[in-house]
């Protein structure tokens, strides 16, 4: 394989077909808050999943009752009369006896095929429209990659042609465990981890978890990521496979021209940065920034867009595309539409926000850690603890292309990047930065993470259209996470 990048179909069909946009981002760097944020067009404030367990509210009995029936596809079904179908990883906890086992398949799904819990390449259980569906270790019979290539094409085969129709596929790939299909699996043996300026080096100027992260890394930590990065890439080469059958599909049944196609992803992922091994989970940009193509009518090819979009925007994007009003929904995001089809004024921020997880008790692997840390591999470093926990304002203007963060923690650590003079986040400026935009991304971070609806989409502080009155400074200090927490209980 010479290809210099295992998504180079995806690229040629949707992305050069249409339009990329390099500044695509997701509210949560982590599967189940992000994969709900799609779903329900809200930020994790809003939906209250905090994270991938079921106490976190993934796929939980709370989740179903007060959010599963909103769902974009839900809408879609419901208001539109679209015929929907989902195959693939839905949430980290779906199927989950205490949430109703595979037998729940949620509202919203003419066509259900969902992975029982998280991410496997063989050995898995399948909902199959509330059936389990029990597959093995054959790669010809039970790769889930190429199970969900050949359960979508037989959707499309044997759907309605009365009705519109919307699907959902969503690969684990290439989520751990990294397992590639037979004849891929001495793809790109060359490959390593890209050497990036923040490869490999101190954060030093960051939130004590970064700081805490050995540097340089050990020869096998280097190794071990290297390998884990050759893996991604080479289960990507049987997602590039699935585009390419579906897309050729749609053009077989004279539906290509009609269809609009997204693909994305759930969250970046880091190897290496800032000498963090492996994992995703920080607000960094390799860890918040997803690929972003689209595809269909009225989208002219070839275009690229820095326009800032944030996965809460896929659900409105989508809705609009149906003919539904946005607007009367209770979504945080906006249609990107207009964006695709004219390039159309476009807002200038949005919200990432995380609660961080850690263990009670000490890492018996780790033990001079101590509690309050966890995801601490390979070599003791720590990817995670309950206090990094933070929530940032992500600025892309005309004049500003920036990011400013917040931890929840005793220092309340605070992190400020421009990320056009520093793309890489090497520099920490939130002790130079100019005191004013730091208390005018102070008042907007407060604004943000108690927005609903409508008022997430009120103008940031780089639009001609933001007003900042200092009378309106809120006395408390932003965490409003506490909050989270007990509209759970």
């Amino acid at each position: 394989m010479s290809a210099s990048n295992p998504l180079s179909k995806t690229k040629k069909l949707i992305g050069d077909a249409g339009i990329s946009f390099s500044n695509a981002f997701v509210a949560s760097p982590l599967c189940c808050p992000s994969r709900a944020s799609i779903l329900t067009g809200k930020y994790p404030h809003n939906h209250h999943v905090i994270n991938n367990t079921l106490e976190g509210n993934c796929s939980s009995k709370a989740w179903q009752k007060s959010e599963e029936a909103n769902t974009f596809p839900a809408l879609l079904k419901a208001n539109a009369g679209y015929q929907t179908f989902f195959a693939g990883k839905y949430l980290n906890q779906y199927g989950h006896s205490e949430a109703g086992g595979v037998e729940h398949v949620p509202p919203g799904w003419n066509f259900w095929v969902a992975l029982e819990k998280n991410s496997k390449y063989y050995n898995y259980t399948l909902s199959v429209n509330g059936k389990p569906q029990k597959h093995g270790a054959d790669y010809s019979k039970d790769y889930l990659t190429d199970v969900l290539a050949n359960m979508s094409l037989d959707f499309l085969q044997y759907k309605s042609n009365y009705q519109p129709f919307f699907m959902m596929v969503s690969t684990p790939a290439p989520h751990s465990p990294w397992t590639a299909a037979p004849q891929y699996q001495d793809s790109f043996n060359s490959t390593k981890a890209p050497r990036d300026p923040n490869f490999n080096i101190h954060g030093k100027d960051k939130h004590w978890l970064i700081r805490q992260a050995k540097t340089p890394m050990t020869n096998s930590s280097v190794q071990f990521l290297d390998d884990a990065f050759r893996k991604r890439w080479r289960t990507l080469l049987s997602v590039d496979d699935l585009v390419e059958k579906i897309v050729n599909r749609l053009k077989v049944r004279g539906e290509l021209d009609n269809t609009y196609i997204f693909f994305t992803s759930d969250n970046g992922y880091h190897t290496g940065q800032f000498s963090l091994p492996l994992d995703k989970r920080q607000l960094y940009e390799f860890d918040i920034r997803v690929p972003l193509m689209v595809r269909g009518p009225n989208i002219k090819p070839n275009q690229t867009s820095q326009m800032l979009v944030a996965n809460v925007d896929l659900g409105p994007t989508i809705l609009d595309i149906a003919g539904l009003d946005v607007n009367k929904t209770q979504m945080d995001g906006m249609s990107f539409l207009p964006v695709m089809v004219n390039s159309s004024s476009w807002r200038t921020d949005i919200l990432v926000e995380y609660e961080g997880e850690g263990s009670n008790v000490s890492d018996p692997a780790c033990p001079l850690l101590g509690p309050g840390v966890s995801e601490c591999f390979p070599d003791c470093v720590c990817e995670d603890s309950y206090n990094n926990t933070y929530a940032c304002v992500r600025t892309v203007a005309p004049s500003a292309n920036l990011q400013y963060c917040e931890f929840d923690d005793n220092e309340v650590f605070v992190e400020v990047y421009n990320v056009t003079a520093d793309p890489f986040q090497l520099t920490n400026i939130a002790k130079t930065i100019d005191q004013e935009v730091l208390e005018k991304m102070n008042h907007r971070l407060m604004m943000l993470q108690s927005c609903a609806g409508q008022s997430c989409r009120t103008p940031g502080v780089y639009d001609p259209r933001y007003k900042f009155d200092p009378r309106q400074m809120f006395t408390s200090h932003s965490w409003r996470l506490g909050r989270l927490r007990q509209k759970m209980k």
